[in-house]
């Protein structure tokens, strides 16, 4: 059953009342994670002011001197019935409906108070809910369409079944922290597609169950506001990293693609080709020696690795932690899921070989996700499978032990002792028969072009050698090897 109201409501319709709280969840949608790039293992949440609350046909304020308003189509849960401490079993009864919602927030005030986002996403008008009650009893929680439009345009659609924390748990979670009140409204998060809005665009969202009961379109007018912040209130203040979230991509924002970091096409080419011995020359040449991750070995022969270090650390087994930490979500199944292409998975796992560190299902998730390869100090369950599947595995060898046995899965993205180097997020990691090397990323551009340099007059040098010069003075070059060096050079 769908409940509509009187189009000429105020701002709370269609609600039965103006709720005590909206609640607000930071990340939900799998897209939106991959998106952003982290995957919460619990979800967090922000609170909206209920005077945010707007109805459909409303128009929205893009604040004067502000240049990121974006909207984020949600689907809004209405509380029906007081919810304390409930489970995730018993926490529907508690809804009484669901509808439509748009979470719009201002990118360009999020650094006055990211986190709360009071300023970013607490203003008036900032929260439009409906236009119709869909009755919670009548659906399958799990079975809710969430489609958004831009001037007509299809530009967001997801369904609750793929979310991360159904919205069950959702209630249930934020029940465990608060006394949940008729009419109270939590907004259950945004899939992928949510971005940039201008003065003079129409934004619509729904909420239905296909071929059954429908919040009918919220509309939203875009409008530019007149009126400047005031000199004491923050200002609006933005960079690329806030265009590039608002719109959802740099590539949206019309911005270039990121190179901090990351390895150019031109870039990784030149450390497929360069050996990772050569790598180590030039490494220790300027004063680094402790950069080889040592004891790994790749899982299939004559395998090259190349990529951007993404970490993960795991702890000494403990039977307490494990249960907490171990179970549901871990930290493990968070980096395998949100590593991006062109990323190596580095483990810490202390060098501890007496238990599996990964097995097939998780190999193939990072190759699903387009990673560069996998690194750990630790063994590999399913070693033979692993080595049939087509990424760069590197490991100190196999073992059929679980997770469990020695190691307990504790953070992502930290700096770690993998082999007995430090490794740090963003390092860049080159692999092949020699083993495995960490060069910071400073200095990769540099180290890897000594190296094809050093490889070329190495390759001279092998060909004086085959042709029966005797290596004194030619290995390495005296002055007169080094003029005959770079003749040969003009040469080719």
């Amino acid at each position: 059953m769908t409940t509509t109201t009187d189009a000429a409501a105020g701002p709370f319709d269609p609600l039965p009342a103006r709720p005590g709280k909206v609640v607000a969840v930071h990340i939900n949608y799998p897209s939106r994670a991959a998106q952003r790039g982290r995957t919460p293992a619990v979800p967090s949440y922000f609170l909206k002011p209920s005077t945010s609350l707007s109805a459909s046909g409303a128009a929205i304020e893009r604040p004067h001197g502000t240049e990121l308003l974006a909207f984020e189509g949600e689907i809004a849960i209405v509380i029906g019935s007081e919810a304390r401490r409930v489970s995730p079993e018993d926490a529907w009864i508690h809804v009484s409906h669901v509808t439509a919602s748009n979470d719009f927030g201002v990118y360009d005030l999020r650094w006055a108070d990211k986190g709360s986002n009071l300023r970013s996403k607490g203003g008036d008008g900032f929260t439009p809910v409906g236009p119709a009650l869909i009755d919670a009893r009548e659906i399958d929680p799990a079975a809710l369409r969430l489609r958004t439009w831009v001037n007509g345009a299809l530009v967001q659609e997801d369904s609750t079944a793929t979310l991360l924390f159904p919205l069950g748990l959702l209630v249930a979670d934020v029940s465990q922290l608060v006394t949940l009140e008729p009419g109270d409204v939590i907004l259950t998060g945004t899939p992928a597609g949510a971005s940039v809005v201008q003065p003079g665009d129409v934004v619509e969202v729904e909420v239905d169950v296909p071929g059954g009961p429908s919040s009918g379109r919220l509309v939203t007018h875009v409008v530019q506001g007149d009126a400047p912040l005031p000199s004491f209130s923050a200002q609006p203040r933005i960079d690329d990293d806030q265009r590039s979230e608002a719109w959802g991509s740099r590539e949206a924002a019309g911005l270039p693609p990121e190179t901090n970091g990351a390895l150019t096409a031109q870039l990784r080419a030149k450390l497929e080709a360069a050996p990772v011995a050569g790598l180590s020359a030039q490494l220790r040449k300027r004063g680094l020696n402790n950069v080889t991750i040592d004891g790994v070995r790749a899982n299939r022969s004559g395998t090259k690795l190349v990529g951007i270090a993404k970490t993960l650390r795991f702890v000494p087994g403990r039977e307490d932690l494990f249960a907490s930490h171990g179970g549901g979500y871990n930290a493990q199944k968070r980096a395998f899921d949100a590593v991006q292409p062109g990323e190596v998975i580095v483990i810490e796992a202390r060098g501890e070989r007496g238990s599996g560190t990964l097995g097939d299902v998780l190999v193939l998730r990072a190759q699903a996700r387009g990673a560069a390869g996998i690194v750990t100090d630790g063994g590999v369950r399913d070693y033979e499978t692993v080595a049939g599947i087509d990424i760069p595995v590197f490991s100190s060898g196999a073992h059929p032990a679980v997770l469990g046995r020695k190691h307990v899965p504790w953070d992502v993205d930290v700096t770690i002792g993998c082999g007995g180097t430090t490794v740090q997020p963003g390092d860049v990691i080159v692999g092949d028969g020699d083993g495995v090397i960490v060069i910071p990323s400073g200095l990769v551009e540099e180290v890897v072009d000594a190296a094809l340099a050093q490889e070329d007059e190495d390759a001279y040098v092998a060909e004086q050698v085959r042709a029966g010069h005797p290596v004194d003075g030619l290995f390495p070059m005296n002055d007169e090897w080094k003029a005959r060096y770079r003749a040969w050079r003009q040469t080719r």
